[in-house]
């Protein structure tokens, strides 16, 4: 039986996840929609966070999938279906973005010129943040992301349909290697405007950088979350190995090392330089509620991780691996969260139930959009020799109960 026929078999269990994804989405979306009468400032700081949430699992996605068109390797064989299906999903991130340009006034400072009109900083970085250009700049990003996602997925479904053609296996890694340069000055660029620009009188020249970490790492563990469970069946079964469960344990275990030397070197540096302009947005998270955080990403979000995946054998069991990859999962949003909100609320822990909307109304409708994408194709790609049968993975199977 194929891996297309193999795939279809999974699409009722999928279905059902999707049905159940978009009642959430609806029922997020539909309380944020009440919410906005009550509180329209909160409404749109609390959409920006579940939006940013959300693209940077499918902008990892995306910086994942070249990686493996260039570097290849059997362990994005078996993921690639479901980072395009990430990845596939910017078309809609760019409709969702939508709503944040009409909520600039309540959520950037600088787009508000009785602001700017007595601020000398603001004036100063008025050339760059500034309404039109801030609009321009998030068009060119997007249709940059759209446009190589789009490519790469189309020339892998001809693949599919014809696995000797060299040419547009060539395409996909001439494309994939620029494409990685391009995708991390685009999402610099993307941090720059819409996270670090929420408080434009401080700046950091790591940002960008932990940003895309971010979502490497976001990614990776969203993917480990939906392929650990499906190890013991088909079109898995008997393709996946225990080795290529280690290689994405080893591939989370480093976004999280590598997160946290950036977020660690962006402290270390700020603080020993000890500029007024810079200091306020540490003290802003460090007192009010905000130090608990920021101790909990230390402690849960870098130090049990690594320890955890540090471990070779835990790495060659696939509920060990899912476990980690859903605690990154949620440490990584907290993150966000410890990036973003306390630019609306400095010195004073605050979670609004219109966060908790925010990201599960535009996640159920994200999630749902996902699984449309990755149900319109084999789930494991048909030309790739690397996903060959090679046996019954009876070690990964037992390992994933």
């Amino acid at each position: 039986m194929s891996f297309l026929e193999d795939s279809k078999k999974l699409h009722p269990q999928l279905t059902h996840i999707q049905t159940f994804a978009l009642f959430l989405g609806v029922v997020g979306l539909l309380f944020m929609i009440v919410g906005i009468f009550f509180d329209k400032a909160q409404f749109f700081q609390s959409y920006l966070l579940g939006f940013i949430f959300w693209i940077l699992v499918a902008l990892g996605s995306l910086s994942i999938l070249m990686i493996h068109h260039v570097a290849g390797g059997k362990w994005g064989v078996m993921i690639q279906r479901l980072l395009e299906g990430a990845a596939s999903t910017l078309p809609l991130m760019a409709l969702l973005f939508i709503p944040i340009l009409f909520g600039m006034p309540y959520i950037f400072p600088w787009a508000r010129p009785e602001l700017v009109a007595h601020d000398p900083i603001l004036q100063a970085k008025e050339p760059y943040l500034n309404v039109p250009f801030f609009i321009v700049r998030a068009v060119i990003y997007f249709v940059i992301w759209i446009g190589i996602a789009h490519a790469l997925r189309r020339w892998s479904t001809k693949l599919d349909k014809d696995p000797d053609n060299a040419k547009m296996k060539g395409h996909l890694r001439h494309l994939s290697a620029p494409g990685i340069l391009i995708y991390g000055l685009t999402i610099t660029f993307a941090s720059t405007d819409w996270m670090m620009s929420l408080e434009p009188h401080w700046y950091s020249t790591i940002y960008g950088m932990m940003f895309g970490v971010t979502a490497f790492t976001l990614a990776f563990a969203y993917v480990i979350l939906w392929l650990m469970p499906l190890v013991s069946k088909k079109p898995w079964a008997g393709v996946i190995e225990t080795l290529q469960i280690s290689d994405l344990g080893n591939w989370l275990f480093a976004g999280v090392f590598l997160w946290a030397y950036l977020s660690f070197s962006q402290f270390l540096i700020i603080w020993s330089a000890n500029l007024p302009e810079e200091i306020p947005w540490y003290l802003n998270r460090q007192t009010g509620g905000w130090q608990y955080l920021a101790i909990a990403l230390i402690f849960i979000g870098f130090f049990l991780p690594f320890f955890v995946l540090l471990a070779r054998g835990t790495k060659r069991y696939a509920r060990r691996v899912k476990w980690s990859a859903a605690l990154v999962f949620v440490m990584q949003f907290l993150f966000i969260v410890f990036l973003i909100v306390p630019a609306f609320h400095p010195r004073r822990l605050s979670i609004h139930l219109l966060d908790i909307a925010a990201v599960i109304g535009i996640g159920g409708i994200w999630v749902a959009a996902f699984i449309w994408q990755i149900k319109r194709q084999s789930l494991l790609p048909l030309y790739d020799p690397r996903a060959e049968i090679v046996h019954e993975p009876q070690e990964a199977s037992s390992h994933a109960h």
